[in-house]
């Protein structure tokens, strides 16, 4: 029995990055920040958005994480001694910015969308306002942090929705693409829905918990299986879970589980929490596992799956009849493995002239879905004011207010004859300032309310939204001064012939 069984709070140490990240950005980002500063624009402020163009695997929508480590990084922006020694060693970095680094002080605002929330593409997810030199030099932590925790949230919780209310651990430690890897993939996988993780360390920093039982080398190891079984339950009677496919399931992983656990956990007072198959036709052996306990007396035992799942193999065995209340998921969650990539990407929106005005820049493509959006902006999202659900989301001018009190025109931004007009509804802010002038002004929630609030969002979306093939595509729109002042200047560049 674990310590929240016998009524005592759980050990839980904060993890935080604790060493100095600051030179973990793209060498071009310090070489760009000398060359700002021999040009005089290291006063001059700057407004960057981090945002993404697809969701992963063709599905409606992502989900933001990464947040509190976004935080922790910035919190800790300095250059060290050493840091100093190595760019001089370089030998191209003038004197005076290497003693602006030296001096440096983080003192940007920053805003970001909470963990948890539904995202879509095209929206910013994370603005950065201040110093140019600043503001740029952020950009490599910030998509790493928020690409990589968004990524994985996102296909755990494709994977926790096709589980259909069953529980969902994620087991990917070991093929997890290195350490940190492994501890902020868990924590995003929690945040997407999943129930914990086979990573110790995650409850122990994090209080993720952790969940596990034995491998099939603790039953390789006794004279036999059910010696194996035997052994296991007498050690751990209250949560006797035994991993049935080392031989055969059918003809002695079961039945020896069952002698086992009649033997030796009964006997104790305690009823069998459950077997794990990880190998073989999952379908086919949890039904048949299923009839062989219920008639064995044990019909409150658990059967869990293994085995390189994904949300795809987990939707086809249930609707195939799959007899199974857990599922362990593991290098298809914790790499993504269909779609290892989240594009988020970081681009200037602005700058201010020396009068404080702000002067919009673009960038713009052949391809029409690398044209950014230009000026200091805000989101919104729009919520039907009777059902709950998410209409669509409005990004507008930072200074601009949607009143809900009023109907309100959305248009899509591309083919702005598709109009609608909008009554009945609520209008949320999605971004909060989480830096004022360098300074933390946002209390991140603990990360099992981020977890909760991760699934209430979610069910704000339309089941034709959250479906896994051919999603309907969720509006992102523009306000139509947004939408003007984007064509205004996509106008001014463009080379007429």
């Amino acid at each position: 029995m674990n310590d929240t069984q016998n009524g005592a709070q759980p050990f839980c140490a904060k993890r935080s990055i604790q060493e100095n990240l600051t030179m973990l950005t793209d060498f071009y980002e310090i070489t760009m920040a000398n060359g700002y500063f021999e040009n005089g624009f290291e006063e001059t402020i700057a407004y960057f958005d981090m945002f993404f163009r697809h969701v992963p695997d063709g599905g409606g929508f992502a989900i933001m994480a990464g947040v509190q480590q976004l935080i922790e990084y910035m919190e800790q922006l300095h250059f060290t001694q050493e840091d100093i020694d190595f760019l001089r060693s370089k030998g191209i970095f003038c004197e005076g910015f290497l003693q602006y680094l030296a001096n440096f002080e983080f003192c940007c605002d920053v805003w970001a969308v909470p963990e948890g929330r539904p995202i879509f593409p095209g929206e910013p997810i994370v603005t950065v306002r201040g110093p140019v030199i600043q503001a740029q030099f952020v950009e490599t932590m910030l998509l790493l942090t928020v690409n990589h925790q968004s990524l994985i949230a996102t296909k755990a919780n494709r994977i926790v929705r096709a589980a259909q209310g069953r529980t969902v651990m994620e087991f990917g430690s070991r093929r997890a693409q290195g350490y940190d890897a492994a501890v902020y993939g868990a924590r995003a996988a929690y945040i997407g829905g999943c129930a914990g993780t086979a990573c110790a360390i995650c409850e122990r920093d994090q209080g993720i918990p952790a969940l596990g039982t034995m491998a099939h080398s603790w039953v390789q190891l006794f004279d036999s299986e059910l010696d194996a079984f035997r052994a296991y339950a007498r050690a751990y009677p209250d949560n006797c879970l035994l991993l049935v496919d080392t031989y055969n399931v059918l003809k002695s992983g079961i039945p020896n589980a069952i002698q086992a656990f009649r033997e030796e956990v009964l006997p104790r007072g305690y009823r069998p929490a459950g077997i794990r198959i990880d190998s073989g036709d999952l379908t086919y052996l949890s039904r048949k596992a299923r009839k062989m306990l219920d008639e064995a007396g044990f019909p409150d035992c658990k059967i869990c799956a293994s085995n390189s799942l994904d949300e795809y193999i987990i939707r086809d065995m249930l609707i195939q009849g799959a007899q199974v209340d857990t599922f362990g998921v593991g290098e298809r969650l914790i790499t993504s493995s269909s779609e290892p990539v989240f594009g988020g990407v970081y681009k200037l929106a602005a700058v201010e002239d020396k009068q404080g005005n702000m002067v919009p820049k673009i960038k713009i493509s052949e391809n029409v879905a690398k044209i950014t959006n230009p000026c200091f902006k805000e989101l919104w999202r729009l919520f039907d004011r009777d059902t709950g659900k998410a209409i669509a989301d409005v990004i507008t001018l930072h200074d601009e207010v949607i009143n809900d009190a009023e109907p309100y025109e959305i248009f899509d931004p591309e083919y702005t004859w598709k109009r609608k007009l909008v009554t009945n509804f609520v209008a949320q802010r999605l971004q909060v300032q989480i830096f004022r002038q360098g300074k933390k002004c946002y209390e991140s929630p603990d990360l099992q309310t981020i977890k909760a609030y991760c699934a209430q969002q979610v069910d704000t979306l339309w089941d034709e939204v959250t479906r896994f093939e051919n999603p309907h595509n969720y509006y992102v729109d523009l306000s139509p001064a947004l939408w003007q002042e984007k064509n205004r200047l996509i106008a001014a560049h463009t080379f007429r012939g």
